[in-house]
């Protein structure tokens, strides 16, 4: 038979017009370009689990029974059970295969865990296609996780790794397990609860209060009586130290026991108590501030050097995402599945300079001060802060490191370097030393208003004639006595490990501003630390930052000043220890351990020229040193006892 085709129209070949069909209907069972095809509904899918919005979504069964978006949301936020609060980013992997009317995506499932950890794996989404040809999602709670069935919970378990230590100046952990005694009262026992408890009472008084905060036992009675009778009741730990002191007096009353313990404390209760701050249970603050990072029933350091490397200290939480269902009681309980695990890190220990020998002779030197204080010393040859002490205060209150307060008569340390850099006199050029000294209207005067007339500079610098000094303070010009200052230190950046102010220096002021702060008051103000480093640079012959923290190293620390003057140096070394052997500091000069150089002290801190701060700085061999007591007037009183007790308390 013969086929005839209209003319301008191709014949086509047979075969390739099979190849074309067979194209276009693979093209049908794998593509996804299509708006209506699979890929859509899979990304519609996508968006909704995240929103919780699955409305624009058609959903069957595995059966192929219908299943409301609502439903499929409500269950997908019950699946996630702890996570609900933060959804996965979801992303589609490649394109749908399709093999008639279903179809197969690979969805990307990414959770971000508390902490920032990220955990990832990949699902297939089923879908069907509808008579209507829409493509539907066949929706099981496998979709969300694998191993996930109905009625099944996403569980997360928080461990904790261990806490890292703070090191001491030879490696060791300042906080570790110390011996302690559980106070204890067996309510059985008790014969007369009163007459027990103000004898526990009075005992617990007489422990030194550097040993034990007060002891409130108000409530002991009505905690005995609400006891379980066969339970002890602990009424305070003590440490052994402290226990001892009163052991005589309570070891033999009768239904008291004394059940030893362990826990991690640092060596005494005062022990560089502000540089190290504490290591608490979570508060309210830190769960609002942090709620990615603690939880209720974390430790978290707080203040000092605890508060500031934290994160260091504590080490990452693991982290274990558990399956979980109701139980019996409707509460949910752990199946025993674990999906995703992230091992607890151990925290990385902080190392510090600071000394035990030295730091507890610190705290001893202050242990008797009721009045706000502090004590840093340094080591010479290196900057070392070996002791960083405060007196009594609020808890965490760092006056050693912070305080900003005038140095007062300490201050003509650097009076004096400056006016020997400058040739403006000599240790042994005569200066006289009037009662009082005007300046401007402003009639400046000795303490207790002594007069020494016309003696060596020398002299005036050991009995700190301030009358001297404000007379020889206009030949150090508008800025020389803090370019001098500087060069000890005073008002650098610093990188301590722990914020410190480093002081204030007055400069470019008026006559009488230039006066006052030859004697280290005006606008002149400084910190203890400040004082120590300054100290230090004197006797060692040139400015080096003093250090806290070892590791992790500070990132930035102040660069070392310029070496001294050797000649003013030997002259200012000879007057620091005049002050000692026949000024106002002779009650150090029979310590035990070398000859001690320093300078008083006394700093008026208001109008009132009666009320004033007392100080002393100085140093023993290898110990630079500054102690500061607020309000303590006359430093011989208050500053230079201190003093004394820190350098007899130092071991040799």
């Amino acid at each position: 038979m013969h086929l005839s085709y209209p003319r301008g129209r191709r014949r086509s070949h047979p075969a390739l017009t099979l190849l074309t069909v067979t194209a276009l209907v693979a093209g049908a069972l794998t593509g996804c370009s299509s708006e209506d095809g699979p890929a859509k509904s899979v990304e519609a899918f996508l968006s909704g689990w995240r929103s919780g919005d699955l409305q624009a979504v058609g959903f069957v069964d595995p059966t192929g029974a219908k299943v409301p978006a609502a439903d499929v949301a409500r269950e997908i936020r019950e699946l996630s059970g702890e996570l609900a609060a933060t959804p996965p980013a979801l992303r589609r992997v490649g394109d749908p295969k399709i093999t008639r009317d279903t179809a197969t995506a690979t969805v990307a499932v990414e959770w971000t865990l508390p902490g920032g950890t990220r955990w990832a794996y990949e699902r297939p989404v089923r879908l069907k296609q509808a008579a209507d040809d829409a493509w539907q999602v066949i929706w099981e709670p496998a979709v969300v996780q694998e191993q996930l069935t109905r009625g099944d919970r996403l569980g997360l378990r928080r461990d904790t790794g261990p806490r890292a230590a703070v090191l001491d100046d030879d490696g060791q952990p300042l906080i570790a397990p110390r011996p302690v005694i559980r106070v204890s009262l067996a309510p059985r026992e008790v014969k007369d609860l009163p007459r027990l408890t103000r004898q526990l009472d009075a005992a617990f008084k007489a422990i030194r209060p550097a040993l034990v905060p007060p002891v409130d036992l108000s409530d002991l009675p009505k905690r005995v009586a609400d006891a379980d009778p066969e339970q002890l009741v602990e009424v305070v730990t003590l440490r052994e130290d402290a226990y001892r002191q009163i052991k005589s007096r309570i070891y033999e009353l009768p239904g008291t026991k004394f059940p030893g313990d362990t826990l991690d404390l640092a060596p005494t209760r005062e022990f560089a108590r502000a540089a190290l701050g504490t290591v608490d249970p979570a508060q309210a603050d830190d769960l609002t501030r942090f709620p990615d990072r603690y939880v209720a029933g974390d430790l978290v350091g707080h203040g000092g050097l605890q508060g500031r490397f934290d994160e260091r200290l504590r080490g990452a939480p693991g982290l274990t995402v558990i399956v979980e269902r109701a139980g019996e009681d409707g509460k949910l309980v752990a199946t025993g599945t674990e999906l995703f695990r992230r091992e607890p890190q151990p925290g990385q220990p902080v190392r510090t300079t600071l000394d035990v020998a030295t730091q507890k002779a610190a705290d001893v030197a202050l242990g008797g001060e009721k009045r706000r204080s502090a004590l840093v010393a340094v080591r010479v040859s290196d900057g070392a802060v070996l002791a960083a002490a405060n007196g009594p205060g609020p808890a965490g209150e760092n006056l050693a490191l912070t305080a900003q307060v005038p140095p007062g008569s300490t201050f003509k340390m650097v009076s004096a370097l400056a006016l020997l850099d400058k040739g403006a006199v000599t240790a042994d050029a005569p200066v006289n030393c009037p009662k009082n000294y005007p300046v401007d209207g402003r009639s400046f005067k000795n303490s207790d208003d002594f007069a020494l007339g016309r003696v060596p500079f020398r002299t005036d610098f050991a009995k700190s004639c301030n009358t001297a000094f404000v007379a020889l303070a206009p030949q150090l010009g508008p800025d020389g006595l803090a370019a001098t200052g500087r060069t000890l230190g005073l008002e650098g950046q610093w990188d301590l490990g722990l914020d410190a102010f480093t002081g204030k220096v007055s400069a470019n002021g008026g006559a009488t501003e230039q006066a006052a702060a030859a004697i280290g008051q005006g606008t002149t103000v400084v910190s203890p630390v400040a004082m120590a480093g300054a100290t230090a640079a004197v006797a060692r012959g040139r400015f080096v930052q003093p250090r806290l923290v070892l590791d992790p190293a500070p990132a930035k620390p102040a660069a070392d000043g310029p070496e001294l003057a050797a000649e003013s140096l030997t002259a200012l070394r000879a007057m620091m220890r005049e002050v000692v052997t026949a000024g106002t500091a002779t009650a150090l000069a029979d310590v035990p351990g070398g000859p001690v150089h320093g300078k008083t002290g006394t700093a008026e801190y208001d109008d009132d020229p009666r009320n004033t701060h007392a100080w002393f700085v100085g140093w023993q061999g290898d110990v630079a040193f500054a102690v500061f007591v607020e309000k303590g007037g006359s430093s011989t009183s208050s500053a230079v006892p201190i003093t004394e007790r820190f350098l007899r308390a130092l071991p040799r």
